[in-house]
């Protein structure tokens, strides 16, 4: 199979669209056996669920070349997990894991000349996504439902690859106490856009919102949960009942405890302590971790000992680590890596 003639190492975080993606329509209470279409266009009624009540749901997981040159996804099985959470907390229906894992296959096979080559520093980004179809005018789920996914090469999350960044401390807040928080739900990041961009205006990389009832404790940023380091080298990341439940730092946890011998805690996380950590890290799908250099509360500076020129020695360990499993190089868990066979 011949690759796409694409620039890989400099295709950055943007959407490219590919050959194929899979779509299956729910009706009448069940949904239809599902087909791989060319047509990137969607055709909505103007009154759908999705447009006037934000019914919508999705996921993201990447491909991967590994040295050996197999293409795999990575723990794509939790993601169908997660996904039938959201739906569930959406009033919406249950895509199937098996239905999903065949639907990931199915997509990244069908674009496996898009799967960026091993050594590029890209990966093949998939997108699952599902949204109320049918008109809705009064306040209520929809009748009808699409789930659909599609895949795009990209480069890294941030520009320049890893490093520190600056992140400051947000006046609003991601998600409502009780709220839809621990969901992948569209509203949440619709949520965040403003307070991302005003960040960006003042020079900052992202956004720490703390937890909405107290605003004293740290959850997450728009895209990513935390993860710190002890002074002697232990892990922790913070836990609330409105933080989505990440999968990247689940792997890193295990990869912790597992593969480096550390140990690991999951435990409130103060604002007030976050001085006493050593280094920091927001981890998630499409960056897998990006170190933090410094944290800003309103004038006041958190700095790092780990310092804004390189990622923290802990930190770069837990990544390496991590992304030599999903290259091929380190030998993953059982389950962890699934191969997609290519005709």
């Amino acid at each position: 199979m011949e690759k796409k003639n694409l620039d890989w190492a400099n295709i950055g975080f943007s959407y490219i669209q590919t050959d194929k993606r899979y779509v299956s329509n729910y009706k009448n209470g069940a949904w239809d056996e599902g087909t791989l279409t060319s047509d990137a266009a969607i055709m909505l009624s103007e009154c759908a669920g999705v447009l006037q009540y934000a019914q919508t749901c999705f996921e993201g997981l990447k491909a991967y070349t590994t040295e050996d040159g197999r293409i795999v996804t990575f723990r794509p099985d939790q993601n169908a997990k997660r996904m039938m959470n959201s739906a569930r907390g959406l009033e919406m229906p249950e895509f199937p894991e098996e239905r999903f894992l065949d639907a990931v296959e199915k997509t990244v096979a069908a674009n496996a000349a898009y799967v960026p080559p091993y050594g590029s520093g890209a990966t093949l980004y998939i997108r699952p996504y599902m949204f109320g179809s049918s008109p809705v005018i009064g306040v209520k789920p929809a009748a009808e439902y699409q789930f659909r996914m599609f895949a795009t090469p990209v480069g890294p999350y941030f520009k320049g690859g890893v490093r520190p960044l600056t992140i400051r401390v947000s006046d609003f807040d991601r998600a409502a106490p009780n709220g839809t928080g621990h969901i992948k739900a569209g509203l949440n990041y619709a949520m965040s856009l403003h307070a991302i961009v005003s960040a960006h205006e003042e020079g900052y990389d992202e956004n720490m919102y703390l937890d909405p009832k107290t605003r004293t404790k740290v959850e997450e940023t728009g895209g990513a949960n935390f993860l710190f380091v002890t002074k002697d080298h232990k892990i922790v990341t913070p836990k609330s009942s409105s933080i989505l439940p990440s999968i990247t730092r689940r792997s890193l946890v295990h990869v912790a405890k597992e593969y480096l011998g550390m140990e690991v805690e999951e435990r409130e996380v103060l604002l007030s302590e976050v001085q006493e950590f050593a280094e920091c890290g927001l981890c998630g799908t499409a960056a897998v971790i990006s170190p933090v250099g410094k944290i800003v509360d309103h004038g006041k500076e958190i700095c790092f000992p780990s310092g804004m020129e390189k990622i923290g020695p802990v930190t770069q360990k837990l990544y390496d680590t991590l992304t030599g499993i999903q290259m091929g190089r380190i030998e993953a868990p059982e389950g962890w890596l699934r191969e997609i066979p290519i005709k």
